[in-house]
């Protein structure tokens, strides 16, 4: 139920951000999700890809500086308090959120989002108990999205 994440550490300049999503074009590596922040001197790109080893790898050896993360994807009802609701379930657990994105799909009317958790087996097990689904793994990289 946990996707592993590439943090990608960019310089903030131009062309840098291009040329990581260019080498995993080339390496035949699929972004299903990413995220971008930035600080003055560096920014960092957030991506869940299909095959995050060679992603990694690709990135690495290319100079790139790259860090795993455990994230989980969550189905959100696409709907006004939907996303509030999750968040009342988390904060319940006492489990904190440090950053989450969107993806660019909805299954069954639900938007799908992925959350960074200080705590992630707290996090999944509270957000089963209350019926709200965790996004398997297997089952997202055999969607075409």
């Amino acid at each position: 139920m946990k996707l592993k994440q590439l943090s990608v550490f960019l310089e903030n300049k131009p062309g840098t951000l291009s040329a990581a999503c260019r080498l995993l074009g080339d390496a035949q590596v699929n972004i299903q999700t990413f995220a971008l922040a930035d600080t003055q001197q560096f920014g960092i790109l957030r991506l869940v890809v299909r095959d995050w080893e060679r992603g990694k790898q690709t990135l690495e050896k290319n100079g790139f500086v790259v860090k795993i993360t455990e994230v989980v994807a969550i189905e959100v009802a696409d709907r006004p308090g939907g996303l509030a609701e999750v968040l009342e379930v988390l904060e319940q657990a006492k489990v904190n959120v440090e950053y989450m994105y969107a993806f660019t799909i909805k299954q069954n009317h639900n938007g799908w989002m992925v959350f960074r958790f200080d705590n992630p087996d707290a996090a999944i097990a509270a957000l089963l108990a209350k019926g709200i689904k965790v996004v398997d793994v297997e089952a997202l990289f055999r969607m075409d999205v």
